[in-house]
């Protein structure tokens, strides 16, 4: 006789064999969640890509950071000193791509009785890296470094408010560099400014030689053979006024001049990159370049800094 379970019951045979699908369906869950995974690890970035909006560019090598171009096209328009205040114009470079949506921005000052042309290289260089530039000419050739501090800021605010690239530039993540007294005021901008997330001072120069209100990350780059601002007198003290708990760094180049900055140079910058990347892109992937603190070589006289970063 056929024996007749209760409704709602299950046959033993029955639950044997849903026990069986509901293995193979995790399993098959788990063989796609372990796939996408490793998906993700092949690509540049992996889950880290996800995590920072503002990472941008293919992830780094040592010759893509010693390389004259990176991986953007870039493209240049000038800024005439009659259509803007506060400074005396420049140029702007930018990376002509929009796929990526918007980009950090650096402003960069020339030095005492020097034009924008004395740090053009760095313009094209570092926007091919992903970033809008904008190398400035000063009020004056003679402008000392509180003022050209001023310009800078001007110049960013500029760049994030009026230029004609605006729409690309995400005025939340910017940053200074400078050359001498542009170095000097490189310092000036951060601290009056230290929403800015990266400061590069290049062999600067400035009698203020104590800086410990700063809160902008700082690479403080000197030359050993500068006598015009010695790093004894000028980077030295910089660096070490520095707040403790500050994200720095201290690159003194070998072999080097005070006029060093005035034309490309590698280890400039692959620094330069490294920390641009890693303050204003938040891009943890630089961090390889800066902490192990690099060791003395042939272009690198002595390396100082915190590691690892917490910025």
């Amino acid at each position: 006789m056929q024996q007749h379970l209760p409704s709602g019951d299950i046959s033993p045979r029955h639950h044997r064999v849903s026990k069986s699908r509901s293995r193979t369906v995790k399993g098959a869950l788990a063989a796609a969640a372990a796939t996408a995974g490793l998906l993700l690890s092949l690509i540049p970035g992996g889950a880290q890509a996800a995590d920072n909006p503002y990472e941008r560019g293919p992830a780094p090598t040592r010759s893509s950071i010693e390389a004259l171009r990176g991986p953007y096209a870039t493209s240049q328009t000038s800024v005439s000193a009659l259509s803007v205040r506060g400074f005396g114009g420049g140029t702007i470079y930018y990376p002509t791509s929009t796929a990526d949506g918007t980009f950090g921005a650096i402003a960069v000052s020339p030095g005492f009785t020097a034009y924008q042309s004395s740090i053009a290289w760095l313009g094209p260089r570092l926007a091919s890296q992903g970033f809008v530039v904008f190398t400035i000419d000063t009020n004056t050739t003679l402008d000392q470094p509180a003022s050209r501090g001023d310009q800078l800021l001007a110049a960013l605010d500029h760049l994030t408010q009026q230029s004609s690239v605006r729409s690309r530039v995400d005025a939340s993540r910017l940053g200074v560099m400078g050359h001498s007294m542009g170095g000097g005021g490189t310092l000036e901008a951060a601290k009056d400014r230290p929403s800015l997330q990266a400061a590069i001072p290049l062999t600067g120069w400035n009698l203020d030689t104590t800086w410990p209100e700063l809160k902008t990350p700082t690479m403080v780059i000197g030359a050993d053979g500068d006598t015009i601002a010695p790093v004894l007198t000028h980077s030295k003290p910089f660096y070490n006024s520095l707040p403790g708990s500050l994200d720095k760094a201290y690159l003194e180049l070998r072999g080097a001049t005070h006029f060093t900055p005035n034309t490309s140079d590698t280890t400039i910058a692959k620094y330069s990159i490294s920390w641009l990347k890693r303050f204003i892109d938040n891009d943890t992937r630089y961090e390889q370049f800066l902490c192990p603190l690099p060791a003395a070589s042939l272009t690198i006289a002595e390396y100082r800094g915190n590691c690892p970063h917490t910025s």
